[in-house]
Order: structure tokens, then C-alpha cells, then sequence
């Protein structure tokens, strides 16, 4: 089908029009910094104190950030957090683990734990897309694997242990945040774990990971690494502990990468860290949804409030194709509103990270109002 002809006047248009929710918009005063470093970073050594002071940079400002307590660590590696969930088979699960499952992502570490021939299967406590599970606690359960926001479906959920759990019992928390870290609250003592990649609320690219780890989850580490276990080099914990806490990575990371995290990252610490941050997330949301409960062909998919992403939101669309409006958008420069391609739905997916600015998320809506009155003219 051809994409209607509809031109969208330029006051209504954000200054940006990216709201993909990853690869996310990255900021263009961050690509400039990086430009500005000409030949004096990119191409050299990740070896060498230019890319491990980045590094060092990095791990500071998340401790920062995240107002860390002593004792925990800053862990960093290649591949992503859905390389992680393959590492935490291998490095966090001693035997038995439970996962909260709500759509697509939460449900692959799921399957990574099952289909490990070392552990006993999971217990995983499902709940529709569109809405969120509750954790129960087990015998023998000792990982507990929370998820913080899922990225397909725009639940998120508050961090909280489950009651009666502690490291003490040898019971691990550990949670999902990619698209959660730094645009919602948290609190570090409420987790052992907290592990994300930055092409979301950190407005960087993908292939890296990041793990906030408690002195619980590190002694973990260091008991597993211990065992007969094996566990692949690239994949192993210990391993990338040992470089986090020399400033480097086990094998070479992508340091354009590294460098626009550490940008995005100091711009949020210096405007006020993660109370800012996520504060501006919540009011980017309270704009979207705001405006869907006011129109008569929008709703928002996450029925409870309380459960609605500050960092993701989808809007169902009634009596109007919501491809038909994304592709519309996207000629006129508004790009990535597509729904989860696997959820199915007729929905717009909108992301809230703080690199957007409220403002162009407001436009957003008015761009998306006049489309659908062109749509319904037609």
C-alpha cells in the first residue's frame, strides 16, 4: 500500500524526530564531543590509559548516578543485555532460579535458564502482555530474576525484594533494565544485580553491557568461578570483573560506544542524575498518555496506571491503521513509532528516554492528531 500524502505543517513537528525506542536518539551535542576528539581517540588502544580513562569515566559516573553503596561494583563487557542473560546462566545462577515474565524480552532469559543443562529448570511466573507479574518466593530458589521495565510491551514495575528473601539466605536479586536504567527510580539496595545496555535511556549504541553488582552477587561470582563449572572465556564474570576493575573490557569494545555513554551520562549527572532524569522521563509520559485518554481513537495498552512505562509508552489506535500513521509520520521526518513487531497489535511504541525532549514529545502528539485527521477526511 502506498503511503498517504499527507505533509505535516513544520510548527508542528518536533525539533527531533526520533522516538525509536532503541537504538535511541543520541544527542547531537554528544556526536559533536566525539567528532571533536578527531584522531585522538577512536582507532587507538583499548589497552592504553585515552580509552581506559573513558572507562574509568564511565564506572565513576554510574556510581554516581546510581548513588551506589560501598562494596559495589561496576561491571562491563561486550555483547549486550541479551548477551548477559547468557552470562547469568553461567556466573549468577548457583541452581535454581525464578523469572517474571510480561512479553517478549523477559521471556528469552527465561528460556536461556531452561535450556541450561547445569541448572534445574525455572520457576517462571507469567503474566499478559500489558500487564505485570508478581514475584512468589520458593524453596529452593536462589536467583530472582525481576524485570524493571519490558521494553515490548510498556509495563514496568517498582524494584523491590521479595519478601523474606536476602543475601544473607544466599538469595540473589538480579534485574533487566535495558530500557529502564536511567529514566526510572531505583533503589541499589533493593537489587544484587542491575544490568542494562546503553541504546536506550543512555543514548548511546548497542554491543555493550553494564552490571551494577552487590558485594552478594560478586561473592556469587567468586564461588561459582570456583566450582568445576564451565563457562566460556567471553561469557565468564569473573573474567570481566577482573578488567571492570582495571578500566577495560576483556576483548575490544567499540569505543564511539563507551565514549557517547560517557557523554550522555555526565549531561544527566550534571543536570541532577537519576531523580532528574527520571523525573523528566515521568513527565514526557504524563504528556503521551494524558493525550491518548483524551482522544476517542487512542487508549493506552497498559490498563493500570501504576504499571504504565515512564520510558516506553504504547497507545492502542482504534478505527485508524496504526501502520498507515507510523509510515505517514516517517515522510515527514518522524521516525521508529512502530509497534513491537511480535506483540501484534495496532499500537504506536513511543520512547520517553530523557535524551527526548517533553517538548517534542508534545509536537509529537499534535503531528500524530493532524495525521489521523487527514486520515479520517480521506
Amino acid at each position: 500500500m502506498p503511503t498517504p500524502d499527507i505533509r505535516i505543517p513544520t510548527e508542528l513537528l518536533p525539533t527531533d524526530g526520533r522516538f525509536g525506542c532503541g537504538p535511541s536518539k543520541v544527542r547531537l551535542e554528544a556526536l559533536q564531543a566525539l567528532a571533536d576528539t578527531k584522531a585522538s581517540f577512536l582507532g587507538t588502544s583499548h589497552r592504553q590509559d585515552t580509552v581506559k580513562n573513558m572507562v574509568g569515566r564511565l564506572r565513576g559516573g554510574l556510581r554516581e548516578f546510581f548513588a551506589l553503596p560501598d562494596g559495589y561494583e561496576v561491571v562491563l563487557g561486550n555483547g549486550g543485555a541479551t548477551t548477559f542473560w547468557d552470562i547469568a546462566t553461567f556466573g549468577l545462577i548457583e541452581h535454581r532460579s525464578q523469572h517474571l515474565v510480561c512479553g517478549e524480552f523477559s521471556s528469552k532469559f527465561a528460556d536461556a535458564a531452561r535450556d541450561a543443562p547445569h541448572l534445574a529448570l525455572p520457576s517462571v511466573i507469567e503474566s499478559a502482555p500489558g500487564t505485570r507479574p508478581y514475584a512468589v518466593v520458593k524453596e529452593g530458589i536462589d536467583t530472582y530474576c525481576l524485570v524493571h521495565n519490558e521494553t515490548s510491551t510498556g509495563v514496568s514495575m517498582d524494584i523491590a525484594r521479595p519478601a523474606t528473601t536476602s543475601a544473607a539466605n544466599n538469595q540473589l536479586v538480579i534485574v533487566d533494565a535495558t530500557s529502564a536504567a536511567g529514566g526510572l527510580p531505583v533503589d541499589p539496595n533493593q537489587f544484587d544485580c542491575y544490568y542494562f545496555a546503553p541504546q536506550k535511556c543512555f543514548a548511546s549504541d548497542g554491543g555493550l553491557w553494564v552490571a551494577l553488582c552487590s558485594p552478594a552477587a560478586l561473592n556469587r561470582i567468586a564461588a561459582i568461578a570456583a566450582t568445576d563449572r564451565w563457562i566460556p572465556a567471553s561469557l565468564d564474570l569473573a573474567t570481566a570483573l577482573d578488567n571492570s576493575t582495571k578500566n577495560q573490557t576483556y576483548n575490544t569494545p567499540a569505543l564511539a560506544t563507551i565514549f557517547l555513554f560517557v557523554q550522555q551520562l555526565e549531561w544527566m549527572n550534571g543536570q541532577g542524575g537519576l531523580a532528574w532524569s527520571a523525573g523528566r522521563c515521568a513527565q514526557s509520559a504524563g504528556i503521551i498518555y494524558d493525550w491518548a485518554a483524551a482522544r476517542p481513537f487512542a487508549t493506552p495498552f497498559v490498563a493500570d496506571p501504576a504499571s504504565r512505562s515512564n520510558v516506553v509508552a504504547t497507545i492502542d489506535l482504534e478505527g485508524i491503521d496504526a501502520n498507515v500513521v507510523s509510515a505517514v509520520l516517517r515522510a515527514n521526518g518522524i521516525v521508529d513509532t512502530d509497534s513491537y513487531r511480535k506483540l501484534g497489535r495496532n499500537q504506536l511504541r513511543i520512547a520517553l528516554f530523557p535524551a527526548i525532549e517533553p517538548d517534542d514529545i508534545r509536537l509529537l502528539t499534535k503531528s500524530i492528531d493532524h495525521v489521523v485527521a487527514e486520515l479520517q477526511r480521506n
